[in-house]
């Protein structure tokens, strides 16, 4: 028996002549399959369900920015166009990481062509998991992030979601679409730049020290 996509796509009629649509319930894979069948209720899902995280990648690549929210808007409409094209609908997390790298990384590439960076100040930096920083925490963010604009798209990448994200290896290569030694070997290009940079930094050059021991 093939399995079920979720709740029922059949509206429901209220007691007062609404018409509503129920909502979906599911995990991952039910949820890919509500998508495909046109489930009403599946594209807010997907976004409740994921939001945090894709946010979360485009910050950890991109940093302080503006455009934080069109970017996390732009995944989920790739998202929702290319849905069909996912071979493993249990890898959704993963599909939708890989996504959002790849749009972090064409946005970095259109700024360096048109010669354009910018910064915001400290109380502008998006990061729900440390709402209240310190102003020293908040230059060493900046700072590093200053860095990170001078590093190759793909080797910035790497050390963001490997170094500030936090994410194993395995994860970062596959949300890359690369091997796991090119991973190694762009973290290690990466690392060593930043290092080289950071020491000069001193709101960065005592936290890269203790790390380099």
């Amino acid at each position: 028996m093939p399995r079920s996509a979720g709740a029922s796509k059949h509206p429901k009629t209220t007691s007062g002549g609404v018409v509503r649509a129920l909502p979906f319930v599911g995990d991952d894979v039910d949820l890919v399959l509500a998508l495909r069948a046109g489930h009403p209720g599946a594209p807010g899902a997907l976004f409740e369900r994921h939001a945090v995280h894709v946010q979360r990648v485009l910050a950890r690549v991109l940093g302080p920015d503006p455009e934080l929210g069109d970017l996390l808007h732009d995944v989920f409409l790739r998202a929702l166009g290319g849905i069909r094209r996912l071979e493993d609908p249990a890898a959704l997390c993963g599909w939708l990481t890989s996504i959002a790298v790849f749009t972090a990384r064409g946005c970095i590439r259109r700024r360096r062509a048109r010669r354009w960076l910018r910064f915001l100040s400290a109380e502008q930096i998006p990061d729900r998991e440390a709402p209240v920083a310190s102003p020293e925490q908040m230059d060493a963010l900046r700072r590093t992030y200053e860095i990170l604009d001078r590093l190759p798209a793909n080797e910035r990448i790497a050390f963001a979601l490997r170094v500030i994200d936090g994410m194993e290896l395995t994860e970062v290569a596959q949300a890359c679409g690369v091997s796991l030694a090119t991973i190694k070997r762009r973290l290690s290009r990466a690392q060593e730049s930043f290092v080289a940079m950071a020491r000069r930094e001193p709101a960065l050059a005592e936290w890269v020290e203790g790390g380099a021991r």
